[in-house]
């Protein structure tokens, strides 16, 4: 998609266009070449030049803006280093640098974190996210990670081979995803059964593993039910005094920190608690938990039978 966009491939049909401005268009045989496109590209790996200093990589975008970028990205003491003195961060820096040399129209950015170790990629996410807000581009951001695109993008499409099964704000794809691919992108618990008419008017679901959960939402046949995992909360009475009206009793499989949280598996849920919830507990692997949530927690996505 990036490199249409570019002017990188030529695709068999259909159209590029910024506003009125069409740059690509099978049917009517418009194809400008890329270097009439005003297109700013961040490659994956950032394809800097290694013979040339930050200074003439910067350059090669353009002349007449090189002084103030490298000012403005911080790299103005490093203009005389070669790519392989810099440090991921650097790198990506001198990246977005030089795409914006060009006095783009829109920023296209190929998986721009996936280079970066976790402390510098959460430190230079933030960074990114401001510098797409203050330069004001349309830009379009690939990422395999859902929560780069979550704090990066004001849209988020999710695409799965070729074809989009979803576009819309990172909240809505959280709250509805109307894929059992969007719910597993997104971080949910989604797990498969099949769905009935349940008492007191709630769908009841048979998962494959012979548990039931109930759901407030209507559904009938084959259908995967996505949790996601801050809405589940672990107890280790048999059946808590709680609202919730699903409870999945079992071992404790794993437990991984997050910052200040703790995700645990148990069964076939995953449960994201903090981490004082989870040193109260003793929550530990091999022990034995109840996961709770609420019917109005277990969203349902149809699924082909």
């Amino acid at each position: 998609m990036l490199r249409a966009v570019a002017g990188l491939f030529r695709p068999d049909e259909g159209s590029v266009a910024l506003g009125d401005d069409v740059w690509f268009d099978a049917e009517r045989r418009i194809d400008r070449p890329p270097e009439l496109r005003a297109v700013g590209y961040v490659f994956q790996d950032y394809a800097l030049f290694p013979h040339l200093s930050v200074r003439g990589n910067v350059a090669f975008g353009g002349e007449a803006r090189v002084d103030e970028l490298l000012e403005r990205f911080g790299i103005d003491q490093l203009a005389r280093a070669r790519p392989h003195e810099l440090s991921g961060g650097e790198r990506q820096r001198v990246g977005l640098a030089r795409a914006l040399a060009r006095n783009p129209q829109v920023l296209l950015l190929d998986e721009p974190l996936s280079a970066l170790d976790a402390h510098t990629r959460s430190a230079v996410r933030v960074e990114l996210q401001g510098l797409l807000r203050e330069f004001r581009l349309p830009a379009l951001l690939v990422t395999h990670d859902f929560e780069d695109a979550a704090a990066l993008a004001d849209r988020v499409g999710v695409l799965l081979d070729g074809k989009l099964l979803q576009l819309g704000r990172a909240a809505e794809l959280v709250a509805s995803p109307a894929d059992p691919f969007v719910a597993s992108l997104t971080g949910g618990n989604l797990l498969l059964g099949r769905a009935r008419l349940g008492p007191d008017g709630l769908t009841e679901v048979v998962l494959d593993g012979g548990e039931i959960v109930l759901s407030s939402e209507a559904g009938f046949g084959r259908v995967g039910v996505v949790i996601q995992p801050w809405e589940v909360t672990l107890a280790r009475a048999a059946l808590p005094s709680d609202s919730a009206l699903n409870h999945l009793r079992g071992p404790v499989a794993s437990v991984v920190p997050a910052g200040n949280r703790v995700r645990v598996r148990v069964g076939p849920v995953l449960a994201e608690v903090t981490a004082a919830s989870a040193e109260r507990l003793g929550v530990a692997p091999g022990e034995v938990v109840v996961a709770s949530f609420k019917a109005t927690a277990a969203r349902l996505v149809p699924l082909p039978d």
